[in-house]
């Protein structure tokens, strides 16, 4: 099959090359007429493009970058991850564009990472997981000129443009969730709270404790690390304060309390409720399966990367902020039968 040219199409078009170039590369400046016919020979003939010409033609690598730093260990086992970059996979996809991965583990990978792709060519733009607060590479990145946007709310960068959900009012409804069960000595396994979204989480859940007519209680809450095995040693800690319900601020976190909570001989939802958040596959074939505040992951991907797109085509100001809603979905941990729930409190109150 002989391999056609822009010549060959410009001919077929009765155009110049120029022309041609340019409807390819989706410039301005063409009639409509004209740029019709161009793709309409195009269509005909099933011509493509060399991809390196139309990158070298538009400045443009078509590559993007998803940099996980090298803060965040749970790359391979927490199901967040795989279901974030099937969301950027897809929109990268759709979008004609190339998805680099960059797993970071020393501070000098770090550095050497940040060289490269601070500089423009390597890489059209750049998602960046948030990791801990004080991290580096989301305030180095601010001063570039490099499009970048951040998974996750970033702390002291007011110039990041990032997309995340409302982890404060989701935990928050998590736990009036549990209060409206009839619990009251509910105990939460947080995630790092040295990263915003465990902050976030233990944020709405102090609210709703507070404002729900609680009293707050520093020994049932326990720091996590998004892990099942570091939950489950929270978990080991919390039962020696017996508490009546958990909120786990991850569906893997979740699977460790509830492997805890079954090594004591204690039942769920019968002894201690349990809530988690993110709604990921594990969280529907936990035994019980796990009541929790789904966040939509895979739509946030596809986001992330339509907003880097918008940033390399319009520049990064203003920032965007893009806040993604939570929605509680009610499966068997928790004990959501509130009569049931009403009459144990009853029974254990007259014995």
């Amino acid at each position: 099959m002989t391999h056609l040219t822009l010549e060959d199409i410009a001919k077929k078009a009765g155009v110049s090359r120029s022309t041609v170039s340019r409807v390819i590369n989706d410039k301005p400046n063409v009639r409509s007429e004209v740029r019709q016919r161009v793709l309409q020979v195009i269509k005909e003939t099933g011509y493509e493009p060399h991809a390196a010409a139309r990158s070298l033609a538009s400045h443009r690598s078509r590559l993007i970058g998803l940099v996980i730093p090298r803060t965040v260990h749970t790359v391979f086992s927490d199901p967040y991850f795989p279901r974030l970059t099937m969301g950027i996979a897809q929109a990268c996809n759709q979008y004609d564009y190339t998805l680099s991965l960059f797993l970071l583990h020393t501070p000098d990978e770090e550095r050497k990472l940040f060289a490269r792709i601070a500089r423009r060519g390597l890489l059209d733009g750049v998602i960046v997981q948030v990791g801990q607060m004080g991290d580096e590479l989301i305030c180095k990145l601010a001063n570039t000129d490099m499009p970048f946007v951040v998974a996750g709310r970033p702390v002291n960068v007011p110039a990041a443009s990032y997309v995340d959900v409302d982890n404060v009012a989701g935990s928050y409804n998590a736990v009036s969730h549990l209060i409206h069960l009839g619990y009251s000595r509910i105990g939460t396994i947080t995630g790092p709270l040295n990263t915003t979204a465990g902050q976030d989480r233990y944020e709405g859940y102090r609210r709703a404790v507070d404002r729900r007519g609680l009293t707050l209680n520093d020994n049932l809450v326990a720091e996590g690390d998004y892990t099942e095995t570091g939950a489950y040693y929270a978990m080991q800690r919390l039962l020696e304060q017996k508490p009546d319900a958990i909120f786990a601020a991850s569906d893997a976190m979740a699977l460790g309390a509830l492997r805890a909570i079954r090594e004591a001989n204690l039942s769920v939802p019968g002894d201690i409720a349990v809530v988690s958040f993110d709604d990921l596959p594990p969280a529907v074939t936990a035994n019980p399966p796990l009541t929790t505040m789904r966040q939509p992951v895979r739509r946030m991907g596809v986001k992330l990367m339509e907003t880097l797109l918008d940033i390399i085509e319009n520049g990064s100001r203003p920032p965007r902020r893009i806040i993604f809603d939570t929605e509680l979905v009610i499966r068997g941990s928790c004990g959501s039968n509130l009569g049931a729930r009403a009459r144990k409190v009853r029974n254990t109150a007259s014995s």
